[in-house]
């Protein structure tokens, strides 16, 4: 399992591309996210973990790898959802 946090993931459309983004790479790949907690969990098909990380990136997003389990409450950004950047 390779597992991200995407502090900058805040809505269901985040949820969505980040989704598309990865399965574009990976088709095979198994996606599991929580925006609540900003944790991406990817068990890959054939992708490796900087093929994920660059798919997020190029969504538009900011991965952190982190080793599962280990990532904390978000602190409150105020940035509110990506529905709403100009």
């Amino acid at each position: 399992m390779i597992s991200f946090e995407v502090k900058d993931m805040t809505c269901g459309h985040c949820v969505s591309t980040i989704t598309k983004a990865l399965k574009a790479v990976d088709n095979g790949a198994r996606v599991q996210i929580d925006l609540a907690s900003h944790l991406v969990q990817i068990e890959p098909g054939e992708a490796d973990q900087a093929e994920l990380a660059d798919a997020i990136k190029e969504a538009g997003y900011t991965p952190v790898a982190v080793a599962t389990g280990a990532v904390n409450a978000p602190a409150a950004t105020g940035n509110g959802c990506c529905c709403s950047r100009a």
